[in-house]
């Protein structure tokens, strides 16, 4: 068995492309995001990839019909330039499978014609805040540049440690292995649960980045339902230790 499966419709044919890749980790806010661009835009499905570098499961609908675990390439073509969207159900369990999945879909986004990389991730800093910041990386110049136009945060002691998983990984290969500059946009999240407040804020800045206009109402509800949760929470604190929900951005 290979380690990156590849189930693609050869016949779609993208010019002058944008990628974006939203993956699960550090307060899914990568994930919330790229699945609100995915839905709001209609995108359609390019590939399916399965990989023994992701979790030995199946995951199962609201009628127990099962499906193996696995991530997705969708497309949205435009006039402006053509956008594709990396997402799915898991990142690579392993160094060496993080690797060779962001390999194998940056072959196909080189194919694709994609011009620029767009990673999405959070940053964990460990406490609520009203109004997540938004921190970035680039390789690029331009790319800086253009984010900061947008109120995008630059700071090279934030985050300390680097970005690990998908979020870097596609900045660092795509840049160097790919000659693809790339940015990566990072929502402020305390880490402790889906972030679709910080997803918000990613969002409202990749629009304008993509100028797009687009309904951010359901992840308003979204918000409504965390802060819900969390009230409830300050309120009738659990006995137990918290456990670590995220790792990767």
């Amino acid at each position: 068995m290979e380690s990156v499966i590849v189930k693609i419709d050869a016949t779609i044919k993208l010019k002058n492309t944008v990628m974006i890749v939203g993956l699960p980790g550090i307060g899914n806010v990568g994930k919330i995001t790229a699945d609100y661009l995915v839905d709001k835009m209609s995108a359609k499905k390019y590939a399916d990839i399965y990989s023994y570098h992701l979790p030995p499961q199946v995951l199962m609908n609201n009628e127990a019909q099962a499906r193996l675990v696995k991530n997705q390439l969708y497309y949205k073509k435009r006039k402006q330039g053509d956008i594709l969207i990396f997402t799915g159900d898991f990142q690579g369990l392993t160094s060496q499978g993080q690797y060779e999945i962001s390999y194998r879909v940056l072959e196909i986004a080189k194919e694709l014609d994609v011009k620029k990389i767009i990673t999405l991730g959070g940053y964990q800093i460990g406490k609520l805040v009203e109004i997540p910041r938004v921190l970035g990386a680039f390789t690029d110049d331009t790319l800086r540049n253009e984010a900061e136009k947008l109120g995008v945060l630059f700071s090279k002691n934030e985050p300390g440690g680097g970005i690990v998983g998908g979020a870097g990984l596609f900045l660092g290969i795509g840049s160097e292995l790919f000659d693809i500059p790339g940015i990566c946009l990072m929502g402020e999240t305390s880490g402790y649960f889906s972030d679709p407040k910080s997803a918000k804020q990613v969002t409202k800045v990749l629009l304008e980045y993509l100028k797009l206009d687009l309904d951010t109402g359901d992840l308003d509800e979204k918000i409504k339902e965390i802060e819900d949760i969390t009230s409830r929470i300050v309120e009738n604190p659990p006995d137990e230790k918290r456990e670590d929900l995220g790792y990767f951005g």
